[in-house]
């Protein structure tokens, strides 16, 4: 279990430094309600972004985002807006999956995907 939560946790360090770079502004990271967890909510371009990041050692399983299943997708849009609303914020909340696959080498390949449906 160790393993999965450092696996996971480098991952949504690389997603932050990706998002960052891509002009994102980090507010938030591992965000809890009753709900759950939110892994990321960054600012870009007037909108506030929750982001899912999936992190992945090998592909034994699949790539990394589709992990993300329609309960999970659902559950994610539940917590953006209980987010909104725990931190007064008011317009439109996008949803972004980031999946990152973690290569031998120490390189990771990173997957961004904007407005998940």
């Amino acid at each position: 279990m160790k393993d999965r939560a450092q696996t996971g946790r480098i991952g949504e360090d690389l997603a932050a430094e990706h998002l960052e770079r891509q002009g994102y502004q980090i507010i938030d990271r591992n965000w809890r309600c009753s709900l759950g967890e939110l892994d990321i909510v960054a600012f870009a371009g007037g909108l506030t972004v929750a982001v899912e990041v999936k992190t992945r050692r090998s592909a034994r399983f699949g790539p990394p985002l589709e992990a993300i299943t329609e309960e999970k997708l659902a559950r994610l849009r539940l917590l953006a807006v209980e987010w909104m609303r725990a931190h007064d914020r008011r317009g439109r909340i996008r949803l972004d999956a980031i999946g990152i696959e973690l290569k031998p080498e120490g390189r990771a390949r990173i997957q961004h995907v904007e407005a998940m449906s």
